[in-house]
């Protein structure tokens, strides 16, 4: 990493070991991983072990290490929550993205922490008091525009603004989100999201008057903002974030290897950024986020309100557009498109229910695609039928080999001693390794630079790769090759040493002096104070009235959802963008499968939509 310049990092999820590993080899400069408790997906929790595997992985290339402690705490967690955290500072994790605020009172080692997207950042306030608190890094709500992002990085210049360029999209700001405690008693700021957002609904007016019926009126595109990284780094952005830490290795193999070479695509032409790790990662494959599970794609409203951020047919993958049924016969059907189907591919299409139905191909022979159908009938499909590919087999199978390597950039130089000679290694971020050997110099009767260039660069299965020999020898020297691999070998093994030696953490955040005080004087159970000591914290900021979360003392009513996505504008019933004929009596209400019923609430003058419990 070059000096005095802006540092961009692509941040990528790890579910696991193999794909925080996988991420790092595919262009990754930094991974968030859960450990086995306290983290927002529950299902993505992970050893001590692990993580200091990935971490001495990732520390090699200079990739940062984070994770996720992000669920709100109680009482009886606070202790094993301090404890944990001291084992994930000496396992080697680089920062600590954090929700509850009972985390900042405990005992904490020297480690970096960055506020969760739980902690809803969507103001100019909150971030400045965040970074008071000490945090050095903010991760902002998905729903602000580039605007809204250059207003808050030109206030708040001392701060590291991260935001989520891909992956799926909550509906309801991220920390906002009761439902899925409210109807299936499991809590989404404890890591156990129902995925409410993802179920069907039938929308009605005050009077019953069924307005759209089976939808999943709540459920979003997945992000894509590959298009748009440079405008985020134009206006203060540092970090870019691929959700996904319940999305298998292949997904991160794929995405993260799209991203990096977008960034890199940036950063040959922008040389006042650098990429905040080290190495050249080599991809075996060409990388296509649309292969990779999507919803379809949306840059949410990142330039402002648009009609493509939903996906009310279905919360399953569609992929990628494939072309339109041409003719369809018993068991088979052919496509005009672009693209071709192959054997073991996903096949699906929304039917004239509006409903998503797929098959898998068997074969394609003569340009007809024979599918899995049982009885050998017709498809369920029409001529003029939009159909995609949502499982890719060929590529499936290309990632499930290696599929990339990453290796740092070396210089080396042989010279002659008085009593032999001297290799010196010195790698892209300055390290330097030698050394000596002693050997009786012997003249050779043929040229010899080429053979020493050959046997110096042999890096093998290192993570080096050779970008430059340079001999210095007083005249043509015979140098056995077996003298000259050990002499690479013993400084290839001081200089991974060097490398490891010389990794510096990040810094860790100073709280200011006076203490800030907290943009709100009064906290409801929003606010997701779980435990005395958050309580405590806040009451030292300043806030005089604080209830506690939805989750220890629920309310009789209560906004479950705080949505920018709006149900009323995507039908065409928005007062201030559309000029509808449809008349409806509000308010409207979202009435689940079960019967159970829930109602909108619209505030026109933010554009906020609320779904209120009862």
């Amino acid at each position: 990493m070059e000096k005095g310049k802006r540092t961009v990092e692509l941040l990528s999820p790890a579910r696991n070991l193999e794909c925080g590993i996988e991420a790092v080899r595919h262009g990754a400069d930094a991974v968030y991983i859960g450990a086995g408790r306290f983290g927002a997906r529950q299902a993505a929790g992970n050893s001590v072990d692990d993580i200091a595997a990935l971490a001495r992985f990732a520390h090699f290339y200079g990739a940062k290490v984070y994770v996720t402690v992000n669920t709100i705490l109680r009482e009886s967690e606070l202790a094993d929550a301090e404890k944990l955290i001291w084992e994930l500072y000496e396992a080697g994790a680089d920062a600590l993205l954090v929700q509850d605020m009972a985390v900042l009172r405990m005992n904490l080692p020297p480690i970096a922490l960055h506020a969760s997207t739980q902690c809803d950042v969507r103001s100019v306030e909150k971030v400045r008091f965040l970074a008071g608190c000490g945090f050095t890094r903010v991760v902002l709500a998905r729903e602000l525009s580039l605007d809204e992002i250059r207003a808050i990085h030109e206030a708040s210049l001392d701060v590291e603004l991260e935001c989520f360029v891909h992956g799926a999209l909550c509906v309801s700001y991220s920390g906002q989100c009761y439902a899925s405690q409210f109807c299936f008693g499991r809590s989404a700021n404890r890591g156990e999201c129902a995925q409410f957002c993802r179920l069907k609904f039938d929308l009605t007016d005050s009077d019953g008057n069924v307005i759209v019926k089976g939808k999943h009126l709540l459920s979003l595109r997945d992000m894509n903002r590959m298009e748009s990284i440079e405008e985020l780094l134009d206006a203060g952005v540092c970090s870019f974030k691929i959700e996904g830490r319940l999305k298998d290795v292949s997904y991160v193999k794929n995405v993260t290897a799209a991203y990096s070479q977008a960034v890199d695509r940036i950063m040959e032409r922008r040389k006042e950024f650098s990429r905040a790790s080290s190495g050249r990662s080599t991809v075996l494959f060409t990388p296509d986020v649309n292969k990779s599970f999507n919803r379809g794609f949306t840059d949410y409203f990142l330039h402002g309100r648009t009609a493509d951020i939903w996906s009310f047919g279905t919360p399953k993958s569609t992929g990628e557009r494939m072309g339109t049924v041409k003719e369809t016969g018993r068991g088979w059907l052919t496509v005009a498109g672009l693209k071709a189907f192959r054997n073991g591919d996903g096949l699906c299409f929304f039917n004239s229910e509006g409903e998503l139905e797929g098959y898998r191909v068997n074969r394609v022979e003569g340009g007809r695609i024979f599918l899995f159908l049982e009885g050998g009938g017709m498809p369920a499909v029409k001529p003029g039928t939009v159909v995609y590919r949502n499982y890719d087999y060929e590529f499936e199978k290309t990632l499930a080999k290696e599929s990339a390597s990453r290796r740092i950039g070396v210089d080396i130089v042989l010279e002659e001693t008085e009593e032999g000679y001297r290799v010196e290694m010195t790698d892209e971020d300055g390290n330097v390794a030698a050394g000596l050997s002693e050997w009786s110099k012997e003249n050779a009767r043929t040229p010899q630079e080429n053979n020493i260039r050959i046997q110096l660069s042999k890096m093998g299965n290192t993570r080096f790769e050779v970008r430059s020999v340079e001999v210095r020898t007083e005249g043509e020297r015979f140098i056995p090759s077996s003298l000259l691999s050990d002499m690479r070998r013993r400084v290839t093994e001081r200089l991974e040493s060097l490398r490891m030696e010389s990794y510096k953490r990040p810094a860790v955040g100073v709280a200011a002096t006076p203490v800030p005080a907290y943009p709100l004087k009064e906290l409801t159970y929003s606010g997701n104070v779980m435990n005395d000591e958050a309580c405590t914290f806040y009451r030292d900021h300043g806030v005089r009235r604080i209830d506690y979360a939805f989750e220890r003392t629920a309310p009789d009513r209560a906004v479950i959802m705080t949505c920018r996505h709006c149900i009323r504008y995507a039908i065409g019933l928005c007062p201030k963008h559309h000029d509808s004929e449809m008349k409806v009596r509000e308010p409207l209400y979202l009435r689940m499968q079960d019967d159970r019923c829930f109602r909108l609430r619209f505030d026109c003058l933010n554009c906020v939509m609320e779904v209120v419990s009862k």
